[in-house]
């Protein structure tokens, strides 16, 4: 549904895209990883139309991005950055309420079915008890799953076969192992049962494997790999990402860890 074609960008004479071409195809979830300074987040304001290319374009079910109105791009795709800072002290449905805004009247004023749409975004990540709470009280958990129902909210629930994307930069990054495993089932509930199609950037191989359909592996500002996950994040390609040996080790019950090699005091090559 999500196109990117010989993408290039440039920020004065800095190139952090060279020529990338990429589809995000309709339902499951597309990871992209890639070391820091690989351009991932550039990638994302890029795919989700809040910052033009330098050349190449990017479409959405075969319309270019940049021409489809604010609102409307809106009501199909919604994205949920690393983190946020209220400069308000916010309640969680006034959170909830502000993916509402491409919904909103002449006069701006949220109605009852906006109060609707932002309390069963809430219940779908599990946070419909916290309504009353203030943002800043959260833990880092149950902030993240707050902000993916704002983003939530933005969707109209209507099954009219328009496809809605939703796209993460890092969702797990700065949580504890029990708030990574939460945020990651509810990214593959949001997928596999409400029919979301994802695009998560993480730095987590672990996550990725667990949760993504497909992987893009970007490497300054260069596509390496982009494929199924299972042919993606190999220990050839994530060597060639990384400079590390990672092992893909296959449990007896059939999961698989990915496991960088112990470096024995060496520096890895680069």
């Amino acid at each position: 549904m999500l196109r990117a074609a010989e993408v290039t960008c440039r920020f004065g004479r800095a190139t952090v895209l060279h020529g990338v071409t990429l589809d995000v195809p309709r339902g499951g979830i597309t990871g992209v990883i890639g070391p820091n300074g690989s351009g991932k987040t550039t990638l994302l304001r890029t795919l989700s139309g809040s910052l033009a290319p330098t050349s190449g374009q990017v479409t959405i079910d075969g319309v270019p991005i940049a021409s489809v109105p604010a609102r409307t791009l809106a009501r199909r795709l919604a994205v949920v950055p690393q983190e946020i800072h209220p400069v308000f002290d916010y309640t969680v449905l006034d959170l909830a309420l502000m993916g509402r805004y491409a919904h909103l009247g002449a006069f701006g004023f949220e109605t009852t079915n906006d109060l609707l749409a932002a309390r069963r975004a809430l219940a779908a990540t599990g946070t419909a008890d916290l309504e009353c709470r203030h943002v800043d009280t959260l833990s880092g958990g149950e902030k993240q799953r707050v902000v993916i129902a704002s983003a939530l909210a933005q969707f109209d629930e209507q099954d009219d076969g328009t496809a809605r994307l939703l796209i993460l930069d890092e969702p797990t990054a700065a949580l504890d192992l029990h708030y990574q495993y939460e945020v990651a089932h509810l990214l593959r509930v949001l997928a596999h049962e409400r029919g979301l199609t994802l695009l998560v950037t993480t730095h987590d191989l672990q996550l990725a494997w667990q949760v993504c359909d497909r992987v893009v592996l970007l490497q300054a500002g260069r596509v390496l790999a982009d494929g199924p996950t299972r042919e993606t994040l190999t220990p050839a390609h994530l060597r060639a990402l990384y400079g590390v040996q990672v092992d893909r080790i296959t449990h007896d019950d059939g999961d698989v860890s990915l496991v960088p090699r112990s470096l024995s005091g060496a520096a890895p090559s680069r």
